[in-house]
């Protein structure tokens, strides 16, 4: 009977500590998160959530539209809005991939930019044992001295990183070349200049602000840039609440349209007048001309042509004689022959009737359409060309409450259906008036349609970082144009005596050329450095 003795099993090792397991965690989350694989997929993310920001109508630059939108939509409208698909660009999660693509960056950039920096101080490494495995290669002689041959190739080789140092056997001495560092250069100064990019954008938005306003031309008031309050939209930066605005002020002295014979615009442009600086001061207009895409820039910011459209006037002469005359804008709702639609209001004079009650049930609406060269299909108007050549409108009169008193919010263009159906306003007339005809209603109240003029949406825009976007822009051209074109090769050289087995003293001399990458053209400049190096008096072994 045999015994046996059992083998204990192997002590297992200790458990880490709490401390380490989480300090082990971040080191892997902190390698996985600045991984080039990690940019690459955040980078691509980053485009993927800015599609719903394409396809879909944002808070920031039509509230009205993002509205209408979730209205029609009862059911998935809110669920959309409350995954802040109306808010992308600020939206929590289009913020969280942005901040943690701009982190991989700048994760992935600064250990290659040491690795970069150690191999500029490394120098070249010493030449192969066998130069005839490599893929370009040449073996020779030379009747100078090695010293000689490494001296010249050296005098050559102007611009590469060279070492020389001494051989295996006896009066051997080899050269080492290397070129092509600023591939790499320029690989780390295109992604250097994508996190600068990153960050000129996000500083833009964060402390950059946009309005817009529209302002009548023909020497209309104009306007200055005293608050938010002065534009008609006005979009701030995430962390600017619409104070400190750079103070400006703009007027518009006229407006002119080029279109071709079709109709088509051809050129919007606008001379305008504007104070900034020391100009508010003085009280000094300095005179210019924007068209679009050639904004005015003044002290940072930039005055764009938006776009343009008429301003109906119409003067409506009460009873006793008082008038009021108003010019506002229409919206246009045919792009190509800028047929208009909108609405004007007008309140009596005060004092005009006992009590304020009887005044709004004698205030004035008029809403219908504009067109600048009218073309009648019976008594139906329509537009047949954008230019005013000859202006008509089609309108409908209202006279009663137009709810200017109510407190609730209305459309710049449309009236209030709730005042029409109550009976608080009521239609008048439906007339077609060309500029000097008026209408008249059954109180004597007149109203007389003087013609249109044209007014301008004009955009002030401010990004305290634009400059650098477009310095970031160009930086990253540029380095994207040297890591592609610049080849990263070596060269080494072996040079030794001969041991002159005919009487005559030769230098054997030995070529191999190694590109980083096979790239076509390599072997060329390879022969072309051959000759380059050795002299004419080289022969090929």
């Amino acid at each position: 009977m045999t015994a046996t003795l059992e083998t204990p099993a192997p002590a297992r090792p200790p458990r880490p500590s709490l401390p380490r397991r989480a300090l082990a965690v971040l080191r892997n989350t902190w390698r996985g998160l600045t991984s080039m694989r990690t940019a690459l997929m955040l980078l691509f993310l980053l485009a993927l959530a800015a599609i719903p920001g394409a396809l879909l109508p944002q808070r920031s630059l039509n509230k009205q539209k993002v509205d209408q939108y979730i209205a029609d939509r009862a059911t998935l409208g809110p669920w959309m809005d409350r995954l802040q698909l109306f808010d992308v660009f600020s939206s929590a999660w289009f913020t969280a991939v942005y901040v943690l693509l701009f982190i991989s960056l700048v994760g992935c950039i600064l250990p290659r930019v040491l690795d970069h920096y150690r191999a500029l101080r490394t120098p070249p490494v010493k030449a192969p044992r066998n130069l005839s495995r490599l893929p370009h290669h040449f073996s020779g002689s030379d009747a100078e001295t090695p010293d000689e041959v490494i001296a010249r190739a050296r005098k050559a080789l102007r611009g590469w990183r060279t070492v020389v140092q001494p051989g295996t056997r006896e009066g051997e001495v080899t050269l080492s070349a290397e070129k092509g560092y600023t591939r790499e250069a320029g690989n780390l100064v295109f992604h250097l200049a994508l996190v600068g990019l990153l960050a000129a954008i996000a500083i833009g938005k964060l402390f950059g602000y946009e309005g817009n306003v529209v302002v009548i031309a023909d020497d209309g008031p104009g306007f200055c840039t005293t608050s938010p309050a002065v534009f008609d939209s006005f979009r701030a930066g995430n962390v600017n609440d619409g104070t400190g605005l750079s103070p400006m002020c703009v007027r518009v002295k006229n407006f002119k349209a080029d279109y071709l014979p079709n109709g088509q615009a051809a050129m919007f442009s606008s001379d305008i007048q504007y104070q900034a600086d020391s100009d508010l001061d003085s009280g000094t207009w300095r005179d210019t001309n924007i068209q679009v895409n050639h904004p005015l820039r003044v002290a940072g910011d930039r005055v764009y042509l938006q776009g343009h459209g008429f301003a109906p006037t119409f003067t409506v002469t009460f009873p006793n004689g008082q008038t009021r005359t108003e010019t506002i804008q229409w919206k246009p709702d045919d792009a190509t022959t800028f047929l208009s639609s909108g609405v004007l209001r007008i309140d009596p004079p005060g004092g005009m009737y006992p009590s304020e009650e009887e005044r709004r049930k004698h205030q004035v609406a008029i809403q219908g359409l504009f067109a600048p060269t009218a073309l009648l299909h019976g008594s139906l108007l329509t537009s047949m060309y954008p230019a005013m050549r000859d202006p008509m409108v089609a309108v409908d009169i209202y006279k009663g409450d137009t709810g200017l008193d109510t407190g609730r919010a209305q459309s710049l263009f449309s009236l209030d259906q709730e005042m029409i159906k109550q009976g608080r306003l009521v239609k008048e007339q439906r007339v077609n008036l060309k500029p000097g005809a008026s209408a008249t209603l059954s109180d004597g109240t007149k109203v007389t349609f003087d013609g249109a003029r044209e007014f301008v949406n004009l955009q002030v825009s401010h990004d305290p970082a634009q400059q650098w976007v477009l310095v970031s822009a160009l930086t990253m051209m540029a380095g994207l144009l040297v890591s592609l074109l610049v080849k990263r090769r070596r060269i080494w050289l072996r040079v030794y005596p001969d041991g002159e087995p005919d009487g005559v003293r030769r230098t054997v001399v030995e070529m191999g050329g190694l590109a980083r990458t096979d790239q076509a053209g390599w072997g060329g400049e390879f022969d072309r450095l051959r000759e380059r190096l050795l002299t004419e008096n080289t022969g090929e072994k």
